[in-house]
């Protein structure tokens, strides 16, 4: 059986290309820090799905506008790929936002508060405890004294 399947090594080797093309070729100024996040390529070669991230563009609007950015740019890139790559039939791009990283920030900030708030429970417990042993000890005191 194969390490790799095909799709896999040419969805891997567009993602490269993309990436590049998307920094440096296209110009237009509506579009911000794109980053191609994954690909993946249909077992026929016909379609590939690109998820690109955009760096601190968290509002749909901006997040729509620039899709439909690289959706005008598909055929150029498209045909910069052909020159790039030895394929009989480049893939149809399909942008997509990937909302993984927004999401994996979100949990990341849940989890932190979670920590951050168990951290304060357990100490306000320790210093319960601390209070509760320095009462028990000054009663046991009192008591030796008497």
């Amino acid at each position: 059986m194969r390490e790799f399947k095909r799709t896999d090594r040419v969805a891997d080797q567009l993602q490269k290309e993309l990436a590049v093309l998307i920094q440096r070729e296209v110009k237009d100024p509506r579009l911000g820090m794109v980053t191609v996040s994954g690909v993946t390529v249909s077992r026929d070669l016909g379609y590939s799905d690109v998820y690109v991230t955009l760096l601190g563009e968290q509002e749909p609007e901006r997040i729509k506008e620039n899709l439909q950015v690289l959706k005008r740019a598909a055929g150029f890139l498209r045909s910069q790929i052909a020159k790039r790559i030895k394929l009989r039939h480049v893939p149809e791009l399909r942008f997509h936002f990937d909302e993984s990283v927004v999401r994996g920030q979100h949990l990341s900030s849940l989890i932190d508060e979670a920590v951050t708030t168990d951290r304060a429970r357990y100490q306000n417990e320790e210093d319960d405890d601390y209070q509760d042993n320095d009462q028990d000890n000054d009663a046991e005191q009192s008591e030796e004294t008497r």
